[in-house]
Order: C-alpha cells, then structure tokens, then sequence
C-alpha cells in the first residue's frame, strides 16, 4: 500500500505563490509516475502536472503552464507543486497522486491508483 500525504496549502492572493508538498511512504517511490490534480467547487476533478519516474518527462496542462512547476526528489520520496502568479481560477483542493510507469494515461484521472487526502488553495482576487 502507499501512503501520500499532502502539505503546504492555504488561502494567498492573486498573483502570489505557493509550493504543495507530497510525503510518499509505502512503497518504493521512484517505481512511481506522480501526479497532481485539483478539483474545484463544482468542477470534475482534473489533471493539473504529472513527472515520470525518472523526472525525465512532464506534462502540464494547458491553464498553468508556464505559472507551475511539478518536481520530484526520489531521495526524499517527495513530490512538488510550486505554483506561482496564482489565480482565482486556481482555487480548489489539489491533490497529490500515484500511478504505474505508462505514460501513455497519465493524464486521465481514472488512471491514478493511489491518493492523498488533499490540500486546499485559495486565490483571493
């Protein structure tokens, strides 16, 4: 089983920054794609970044790209999300999540098996 535990949420205004954290504990992380997604008020949950195993690929979608940086450090079993130039939009509880080494799907929510418990983010305009 994998445990991942996210941090680093909160209430900030437009245009400032925040960086989520994720603690993965369980299994052996780098076997890993890691992913985070959001859901806001309303909304379907969605893909927001996602690293590959190796950290070698990354995809973002569209809204953040360019604002967001997803990173990873395998030596700590930890996963980023440093957000910056933040916007009301992005308002939502993001979670942090993990699935298998195909890249082909990571950007279905359906294909992640395993979650946190999520982290609120609010931008106030």
């Amino acid at each position: 089983q994998v445990q991942l535990v996210e941090s680093g949420g909160g209430l900030v205004q437009a245009g400032g920054s925040l960086r989520l954290s994720c603690a993965v504990s369980g299994r052996t992380f780098s076997n890993y794609t890691m992913g985070w997604l959001r859901q806001a008020p309303g909304k379907e949950r969605e893909i927001v970044a996602a690293r590959s195993r190796s950290g070698l690929y990354t995809f973002y979608r569209d809204s953040v790209k360019g604002r967001f940086t997803i990173s990873r450090d395998n030596a700590k079993n930890t996963v980023y999300l440093q957000m910056n130039s933040l916007k009301p939009e992005d308002t939502a509880v993001y979670y942090c999540a993990a699935k298998g080494p195909n890249l082909k799907d990571l950007h279905y929510v359906s294909s992640y098996d395993y979650w946190g418990q999520g982290t609120q983010v609010t931008v106030s305009s």
